[in-house]
């Protein structure tokens, strides 16, 4: 991996792809807070001890940007909020090194809006991983208009060096997949209130007879209720109810230890 790769964000997210980083290269993880720096090193440590060639000791965890200061490659991996991500990347934006690219891991939100944000328009990208980060193959790669060809260059190049395949795709909420993905997915959660199936049931119709490798409700609980309900409003979709309760009550999916599961 050619370049040093810098994370900001504790989560599910940043630590998937610093443990995939961690097959190529040494890698800067930024938590927030100790308690949140403890918990992405047991994270780490956990993940690498399933993927091959990565090595937990490639992963350097701080909790100052400072710690950054040599990364050529800033990614922001922070919680889906349109306000919380433009404060940070204005912020990487100040303290990164004139040639150092600046990217946000959003799923759903305007990379030409986070973008400007960060002050780097022509050094800036959409890198949208998937969760599982180590399992997952694709990659959405997005630029804002201002993008430099270096910068696109060496996004594609990062992507092939993470192993994954990626694909650029346009700057609309959503991109594609999650634009395609969940409106199925809630269409999905509106038949088990119509219907009173169990979800286990539903999963199982989706698994078995459409080949898919996960139920929708399923799915729904490992990419996180809350995260699905940002998404929705994002790409202008009717957000269940049963979605929005759950999300109200604190039952968010596998983080919570409950959801639809």
């Amino acid at each position: 991996m050619d370049e040093r790769l810098g994370i900001v964000g504790s989560g599910a997210i940043a630590c998937g792809l610093a443990v995939t980083a961690a097959t190529a290269g040494e890698v800067v993880l930024v938590a927030r807070s100790e308690g949140s720096a403890d918990r992405a090193r047991a994270r780490i440590e956990k993940l690498c001890g399933r993927l091959e060639a990565a090595r937990a000791d490639r992963v350097a965890v701080a909790t100052e940007l400072d710690a950054l200061a040599d990364a050529t490659f800033v990614v922001e991996a922070v919680v889906e909020q349109m306000g919380a991500k433009r404060e940070l990347l204005a912020r990487l934006g100040a303290l990164a090194g004139d040639g150092s690219v600046l990217a946000t891991t959003t799923s759903s939100l305007s990379v030409s809006e986070l973008a400007r944000a960060s002050g780097r328009e022509d050094r800036f990208a959409g890198l949208h991983v998937f969760n599982p980060v180590p399992r997952m193959e694709l990659i959405e790669l997005v630029f804002p208009d201002a993008a430099s060809e270096d910068t696109r260059a060496r996004t594609r190049a990062l992507s092939e060096a993470l192993g994954k395949h990626g694909v650029e795709v346009p700057d609309l909420p959503g991109f594609v997949v999650n634009r395609l993905l969940f409106p199925y997915l809630f269409a999905a959660v509106e038949l088990l209130e119509q219907t009173g199936l169990e979800p286990e049931a539903l999963d199982a119709c989706m698994v078995k007879g459409a080949g898919h490798p996960m139920g929708p409700l399923a799915l729904l609980d490992l990419v996180g209720l809350d995260v699905a309900q940002a998404i929705g409003e994002a790409i202008g979709a009717e957000v269940p109810a049963g979605i929005r309760d759950r999300v109200a009550r604190g039952e968010t999916g596998r983080k919570s230890g409950k959801g639809f599961h």
